[in-house]
Order: structure tokens, then sequence, then C-alpha cells
């Protein structure tokens, strides 16, 4: 079912929603960025509301850090840099600047008591769980900003989504909107084809004299380049492989383990099945009273000789989550239940079924049916753990105070890497030279490394990287050694290269012009099978091929769903290029829309769901854009 779904919306619903996402996602930068000051240089105004740099700032600064958590992401710290990424953030915070100034016009208000709950909710400003003024009035002090202040900050980041939320939330998607989506995703297509290869070469064709080849050389000479290529100096930084000392001796690591003892306990455990007797919320007590009696009914049920309390949970409990298997909780420690189902616990026998136990949620009837006992391991059974774990965090120590000093000199010194190497007591390695595509073994494979290699600051000014994160307490840094520039390659050595081009292009030619005749046969009546003959070949027949077919060559797929729809008793017919200088006359007879009632129910909902958001998502993007049109917008990129 799951796979069904995911191949289900691999289509336009997938990218219209993560396409529109991107236009909200990041409207709403977080309320932490309000802990810090501002000033007023501007660098927008909208309609007269300025946006100063310290606000374009707290925004960047969150975009770079959810793009560089997103999974997949390729970007690296200078691509943040870069003017284009910096305009899309502005462009960003100034939708977002619209919105609040369409609240101002429209009345929309946060109230205070939805501010106060949100201070509130902030772990930064709670102590012990709680709120703490305390704690709160230091904290603005700090930041030098007045309660009214900090309170406007995050009155005017709750309200930014106002509107947006209203917008989609009230979007929605009918049923006959998924129905018919559906429909055209799951259409089947009937058609023949015949495949027609290239022919080959003749004499002719294959007669290439010198001439041509040197004009072939000349009007195509970027193609016969020797890539560019570098060798770089680097140090590699891997807290892995740094060599330490650390105290291991039983007195350091003794006091280690009594740091650390409650690490080395594990809780006494319960596996637990259950029945719940479900009250409805500030139940009466007649209400009570019934759930109760149920309650005692079960409870006798499953206490009684040869019961099976599993289908007793299947057939009588309320917890949607736990019947299915039979009630089972698995295993569970303190914490894990409410007060009043611990209580009960603490006073069961391994294989007792308690009497109902009153909770919030309703009676439950509790098969406590294994115990583990708590217990905590020695010092002796842990030491070469502890051992171990010393090691690892005395060079992770390390690394980071060598990897602090590398940092400071090469950003003191960017133009070699041998003064800090030899002041660290690091060493300076050499790769061979590689290209942009990088080398298949060592440093150079990495695409972060080879990135850094061909970049401006390195290639072009000359300087040393910036370190390079390979990640798990892993970096280089790099140094250009060698560069050697693209250049033409010999004539004498691409010779038979352009040779066997040139007699390609040839074939290519032969082959358009073949296809494109018996393609004008087709159109003019002619019978596919009979085309098929006089070429060689063999009619292929396709039925029900849906748009995900994977047996089917991708171009000609691509091909056939592009095609209009047949007239009856006549076909469609489309001359389709396929790779190898192959060509493939179709004729397309049937086209049968998808069939809704195969798709499950619950399918049909997550797509309306989905369809319902996408939809949202547009309005909204609809709405920001005559915002846009209606206002009166000053930006001042040269301040980003």
């Amino acid at each position: 079912m799951l796979q069904f779904i995911r191949n289900l919306f691999k289509s336009w619903i997938v990218i219209a929603i993560f396409g529109v996402l991107v236009v909200v996602a990041f409207l709403f930068f977080g309320i932490e960025g309000y802990f810090s000051q501002s000033n007023a240089t501007w660098v927008a105004k909208v309609d007269g509301h300025e946006i100063s740099q310290q606000d374009f700032q707290t925004a960047f600064n969150n975009y770079r850090q959810a793009q560089m958590n997103a999974p997949g992401n390729t970007m690296e710290a200078a691509d943040f840099e870069k003017p284009e990424v910096k305009e899309q953030v502005l462009k960003l915070v100034v939708n977002r600047q619209l919105l609040l100034n369409e609240n101002e016009k429209l009345g929309v208000r946060v109230p205070d008591s939805e501010i106060r709950e949100q201070i509130a909710s902030f772990p930064v400003f709670q102590v012990n769980g709680k709120f703490d003024s305390t704690t709160y009035l230091a904290y603005l002090a700090q930041i030098g900003k007045t309660a009214q202040e900090f309170q406007d900050s995050i009155r005017s980041d709750l309200a930014s989504r106002e509107i947006p939320e209203a917008i989609t939330g009230t979007a929605f998607s009918t049923k006959a909107d998924a129905e018919d989506f559906l429909r055209l995703q799951l259409q089947q297509r009937d058609f023949s084809f015949v495949d027609l290869p290239p022919p080959a070469p003749t004499a002719e064709q294959q007669n290439v004299t010198d001439a041509q080849i040197a004009d072939y050389y000349k009007a195509h000479t970027s193609a016969f380049m020797s890539p560019e290529q570098v060798s770089v100096n680097y140090i590699d930084l891997d807290a892995a492989t740094m060599k330490v000392t650390p105290d291991l001796s039983d007195k350091a690591l003794q006091a280690r383990y009594d740091k650390e003892k409650s690490r080395f306990v594990s809780p006494g455990q319960w596996q637990v099945s259950h029945i719940l007797i479900k009250l409805p919320a500030n139940p009466s007590a007649a209400q009570k009273q019934e759930a109760l009696a149920q309650a005692q009914k079960v409870d006798a049920l499953a206490k009684a000789p040869g019961a099976d309390f599993a289908k007793l949970a299947e057939q009588y409990s309320d917890d949607l989550g736990s019947k299915r298997q039979g009630g089972d909780l698995g295993w569970l420690q303190k914490g894990d239940a409410g007060a009043e189902f611990q209580a009960a616990l603490d006073k069961m026998q391994k294989g007792e079924i308690s009497a109902p136990v009153l909770t919030s949620d309703g009676y439950h009837i509790i098969d406590l049916r294994d115990v583990r006992e708590g217990h905590t391991e020695t010092f002796a059974q842990v030491r070469d753990q502890l051992a171990a774990e010393a090691s690892k965090s005395a060079r992770e120590d390390t690394y980071r105070d060598v990897g602090s000093k590398l940092t400071d000199m090469i950003y003191n010194d960017p133009t070699s890497l041998k003064p800090a190497a030899q002041k660290l007591g690091l060493t300076v390695e050499t790769t061979p030279l590689f290209g942009r595509e990088g080398a298949k073994t060592g440093i150079a494979a990495n695409p972060k490394v080879v990135k850094a290699a061909f970049s401006d600051i390195v290639l072009v000014q000359g300087n040393t990287s910036d370190p390079i994160d390979l990640g798990d307490n892993h970096m280089v840094v790099i140094h250009v050694d060698k560069h050697v520039a693209a250049a033409p390659k010999p004539l004498a050595q691409v010779s038979d290269q352009i040779k066997q081009a040139i007699i390609q292009q040839r074939v290519d030619a032969s082959a358009k012009t073949m296809a494109d005749a018996a393609f004008a046969k087709l159109q003019g009546g002619a019978k596919l099978d009979a085309l098929a003959q006089s070429s060689g070949q063999k009619v292929q027949q396709e039925s029900g091929v849906m748009r995900n077919a994977e047996n089917v060559d991708p171009d000609l797929l691509k091909a056939v769903f592009e095609m209009a729809h047949p007239a009856k008793d006549a076909g469609t017919h489309a001359l389709v290029p396929l790779k190898g200088g192959h060509y493939a006359l179709v004729d397309l007879t049937t086209v049968k829309s998808g069939d809704t009632s195969k798709v499950p129910d619950e399918a049909q909902t997550f797509l309306r769901e989905q369809m319902a958001q996408a939809f949202g998502e547009a309005d909204l993007q609809g709405f920001l854009d005559v915002l846009r049109r209606h206002a009166k917008i000053e930006t001042a990129p040269q301040r980003l």
C-alpha cells in the first residue's frame, strides 16, 4: 500500500506541492532570531515599512541553517554568499512584510494572551520546566531589549502566519478533483511500433578525407580539449586518527564512572498488555458507573480459566493503538505510564491480571506478562568501555583545539599551508592531478574537496580554502599546488575519433531520411506491418501501458503519452527518435482512462489532502503576487 501511494504521487502534484512550499516555509524565519539586537539600516522598504539589515541577517541565518540541515543538501558555505541566494531570501523577507502590512489593513491582531503563551513556552525562559520571570527579565537585559520590544517581535512573527494559515487552511479538493487526476495518472494506452535501426555505413560514407577531418577539428575544437586539472596540497585533520595520551588509570576511570554512574543503571521493566474501557472527557457519574461495570465484566472474562487475553483485547479494548496487537504495550519502565497505571504495576506479580485501574483515559485491565529487574553494571564490567570513551573524548578535544588553531592560522595567512603545519606539527600532503569530475580515490574523490579546489577563492585568488567539513569530526584545508589549464588535443591524437564522428553524422542523416520517408507512408495510409516487413523489422505490440511502465523505452513512453487521442477506427501516428540513431514508427490505437475504483479509499483520501495543500499553497502564492504588484517596494541589494 505504501509503495503504491509513493509511486502514485511521482507526478505534477508532488512538484506543485514542494515548489510552492518553499514560498511559505521560509516566510517565517522563527522567533529564535529575535534573541538579538536590531539596527535601523534598511535593505528594503515595503510601502514605507523598513526591513533592517539585522532583520535580513536573522532571516538569512535561519534560511542557511534550514538548507544545511535539509536531507540531501549539496550547498556549501560559499554558495550562500552568491547574490542570487541573498536576493531569494530578500524576496521572502519582503513577502513577510507584505503580509504584515495587509494585517494592518484588515485589522488582524494577535491577542496578548497568545504572546504570553508563546514566550512562556520558550525553554530559555524556563526553570524546572516552568516559566521564570526573573530569567526572562535577565535575558532581555542581556540582549538589550525591553519587554515591549521583545513582545512586539513575537507578535510580528505570529501575525505573519495569520493570513497564510487562513488561505491554506480553507483550501479543499473535491472527490471529483482526485478522480480526474487518478483517471489521468492511471491512464492506459495500447500501441504498436516498429523500431527502425540506423543503416550500416556505406563505402561512400566511410570515405573521409584529411581536409574534412581538419575542417571538423577546426569547427569543433572545444570538443577535443584535454580537461583542466589541478593538484592540491592539503592538511587532513581527523579526530579518529589524532594521537593522544589520555589518563587511563583506574583512578581516572573510576572518577569518570562515579560521575556518569546513571548511564550504567538499567531500570526495572514490565512487559505489559492491557484492555482499555474508555471514558469520555468530563464523564458523568452514570458514565463512570457504566464503564466500570463493563471493565469488571471484561476483567472477569480475562481471569477465567483458559482465557485468551489477546483475543479479549481485540474484542473489547478501546485503545486503537494496541488492540490489533492483542493489547500489547511492549516493555515499559518508570515514567512510560501514568501514575495510577504505574502504581498498579508496582503491586503486581508476573502473570497477574489486575482489577480495573482508573486513569484519566478510562479503566484499564492490566496483564503483567514478564518482569525484568533493574541492575547496575560494575566498574570492572565497563572499564574497557570507559577507557575507549576517554580516548575518543581526548581525540575529539584535541581535534577541536588543533582545528580551531589551524582555522585561525590559515585565515591570518591564506597564502600557504606550510607555516600552520610546522607550528602545529601537522603534515602537508599533495594529491595527483585531477579534473572537475574528481579522482577515483583519495581526498580528491570527495565532491566537496573538488568543488573547493576549482572555486574562485582557491583556484583564481590562490588562497587556502575554508575548512572543508567531511563529517564526523573530520576536516581538510587545501591550497593549489599545480594548475594545468584546458588545451586542445593535437589533431593527430583525435583524428580517428573525428573520422568516426563524421561517419556517424552521415549515417544519422541517412537514418533520419529513411525514417521520414517511412513515416510519410504511414501517414499516407500504409499499414505498419507492411512498413515493418519492407525494413526487415517486426511490429511490436504494447497493451495496457501506464506512465510508470519500466519495460518500455523511456523516450518512447514519453512520446506515446504526449500523442493525441486516436479518432474512432483510426490510430494516431508519430515518429519518435530513440537513442543510438534508432527511430520508432508508432501507431496509437487505444486510450483508456484509469480505473479509480482500484485505488484504495485511504490512498484517495491522502491524494485529496495533498491536492488541497497544493491548491492552498498556489492560492497563497497568487495572493502574494497580487500584493507585490500593488505595493511600493524599494530594495538596496548592495547592503545585503
